[in-house]
């Protein structure tokens, strides 16, 4: 693979925020290119680009290792992938859900729009050394404990959770396992189905490498129908072509909560990435990418930055949170600076955030080093 072909971008930036909104992949621009195109030209009657929805399902269902595409829908964003899990279940009064009080609001709002149904929301602490303790967790669930909702890797830390224990506890207890991905899918190994994972979303935007708009919705095949869409539309029933029949029986699977007409650029796009990371690998993503941190965090005490992130094992993601060590750098405009040397990075909470995809080379991790040791220093 011709890595400066595939991502132009290496060509104008040295570009560290794939955990904020990432560039698409050449070939993902090349598929949006052949959409336009065909649809400026022939309309919809050449219907080259509709057997791409089935086959992108595969994918993302190879990727995370799901049983199968009638796991997958569409959804526009991860909000809507945690709301069709907040708005699908059945709620009584004295039920709980049980998140930490460091989600992405994504997966916060949806929860706390259920305190009108007497749903109360139970959150566990982020401890002082950045790191959420799966036994807190654990401790949290009861069985009132309808949902345990947590972002694989956190935003504002990079702290991966152990998602393990935290499933097969609230199994126990009666309740699902929801999992915001929007920080790990496409980075780094997930397997749905030994991890317990009951619901996921994610975002394409981000790791996966695809336009804003789109991303996916996986929802255990089990539990299809103890979830009801929270919108419907023609095309959540079977056979939704025959629209003069009105019959109201909806697909079997997770088709049914996708109400209405696909984003055919955004899945096309979208799909184009993630053949691109399954070519790749995913495990040899995620050991680029680690190297790349590796080398960053033995950089960054010398150029006078504290390290953030959690960093034992198990605990480490793509992203790399830091701070400079000295009060009077201002950890903004570092970033603007950076931006000046065509360096792309960002704040978070007040701290700075690199996040490098498996793309990116080591003399750009080097070029970023030296420009904060003359910035934080």
């Amino acid at each position: 693979m011709d890595i400066k072909s595939e991502f132009p971008i290496l060509n104008q930036l040295d570009f560290f925020n794939h955990a904020g909104v990432a560039p698409i992949s050449h070939r993902a621009a090349i598929a949006l290119q052949d959409y336009s195109l065909e649809a400026s030209s022939y309309a919809y009657t050449k219907e080259s680009w509709y057997p791409r929805i089935s086959q992108v399902r595969q994918s993302i269902s190879k990727l995370i290792h799901a049983r199968g595409e009638q796991e997958i829908a569409f959804v526009p964003n991860t909000s809507t992938g945690i709301s069709l899990v907040a708005n699908g279940l059945t709620w009584h009064e004295g039920d709980n859900v049980v998140i930490t009080n460091v989600e992405y609001p994504a997966n916060r709002y949806p929860w706390e729009n259920l305190k009108r149904s007497g749903v109360e929301l139970i959150e566990v602490e982020q401890l002082p050394d950045g790191t959420i303790d799966a036994e807190d967790v654990c401790e949290a669930i009861t069985n009132r404990t309808r949902v345990v909702s947590l972002s694989s890797v956190q935003y504002a830390s990079g702290f991966r959770m152990d998602l393990k224990p935290i499933a097969d506890l609230v199994h126990q207890a009666g309740g699902y396992l929801c999992v915001d991905g929007i920080q790990s899918v496409g980075l780094i190994p997930m397997d749905v189905q030994k991890l317990g994972v009951d619901f996921l979303a994610a975002d394409g935007h981000k790791w996966l490498l695809g336009p804003e708009g789109l991303g996916f919705f996986y929802i255990n095949e089990d539990l299809v129908h103890r979830l009801n869409p929270a919108v419907l539309g023609w095309h959540s029933v079977v056979n939704p072509m025959d629209f003069g029949n009105y019959n109201f029986e909806l697909h079997m699977d997770a088709k049914r909560f996708e109400p209405g007409t696909h984003n055919i650029p955004g899945i096309v796009a979208m799909g184009a990435s993630i053949d691109l990371l399954l070519d790749v690998g995913i495990d040899t993503v995620w050991q680029n990418v680690q190297k790349l941190n590796n080398q960053l965090c033995d950089g960054l005490p010398n150029a006078g930055c504290r390290i953030i992130s959690p960093r034992g094992k198990g605990q480490t993601s793509g992203s790399v949170v830091f701070e400079p060590i000295s009060e009077s750098v201002n950890p903004k405009r570092v970033v603007v600076e950076l931006a000046k040397e065509k360096i792309i990075a960002v704040v978070r909470e007040g701290r700075i955030r690199v996040s490098p995809h498996f793309y990116n080379q080591p003399q750009q991790i080097d070029r970023l080093l030296k420009q904060l040791d003359k910035l934080c220093k």
